[in-house]
């Protein structure tokens, strides 16, 4: 990595508001201590307003502004696509914080650089995914985030309707359809279910934890000794 690209990382680093120390900057970047060091001071002489000292840790002050953000021609693509397609077929907020994102994007950059993000040329047909089906989205992606128990009325390829209770771990996008990746309370094990085809959900005022094999990590070692199709209900 480039100094001035560390020096950079280590100010977005900073700018959540909390403490951190040396040492988890140094692991971050995969550089010493010594380096983070130097590197803070440099930042500090050069007028960014970071408080903090050595073996305590660091914090950038609130209101500090970076300057206009620069992307690549392959970045604004990516970006823009990236945020095209969760529109269409992504939930009601994830919709929204795309779109909210890119506005924001383009706001802080160079006039010479806003033309490609309206000049890119990919585009996601209208998609067939419901607002039932996004809203539901919405509600396993919050879920995630939180840890909260989801309470689910799926409907399986037999037509056959269950209720379950999953702690939802995960979203998979397979280009039309998306997967919810949980442990399911009924079946005491890992499965993935439809978002297509869960036909009533709630968030449970329930909380879990993450417990040794029960984790997305657990998952994906499993699912590299089985079939996908295993997992499923």
């Amino acid at each position: 990595m480039r100094r001035a690209d560390r020096l950079f990382q280590i100010v977005q680093y900073l700018r959540g508001g909390r403490l951190v120390t040396a040492r988890k900057l140094a692991e971050r970047l995969e550089v010493s201590e010594r380096t983070i060091y130097r590197d803070i001071a440099d930042l500090q002489s050069s007028g960014v307003p970071i408080e903090g000292e050595a073996g305590v840790g660091y914090i950038l002050r609130q209101g500090f502004e970076l300057p206009p953000l620069m992307f690549t021609r392959d970045e604004i693509v990516a970006l823009v696509a990236g945020a095209r397609l969760i529109r269409a077929w992504g939930g009601l907020s994830m919709a929204r914080g795309a779109e909210e994102a890119l506005v924001k994007i383009e706001a802080v950059l160079p006039p010479e650089e806003r033309a490609r993000v309206s000049g890119t040329q990919i585009y996601s047909p209208s998609a067939s995914i419901s607002i039932e089906e996004r809203r539901i989205l919405d509600m396993v992606e919050r879920a995630v985030d939180e840890r909260c128990i989801l309470s689910i009325r799926y409907r399986d390829l037999e037509s056959r309707d269950s209720e379950r209770d999953i702690r939802p771990l995960g979203l998979w996008f397979w280009g039309k359809v998306w997967t919810v990746i949980g442990w399911c309370e009924l079946r005491n094990a890992f499965r993935t279910f439809r978002t297509d085809r869960i036909m009533e959900a709630s968030i449970s005022e329930r909380h879990f934890r993450l417990e040794r094999g029960k984790t997305l990590s657990d998952f994906y070692r499993l699912m590299e000794m089985s079939e996908y199709n295993a997992f499923r209900d």
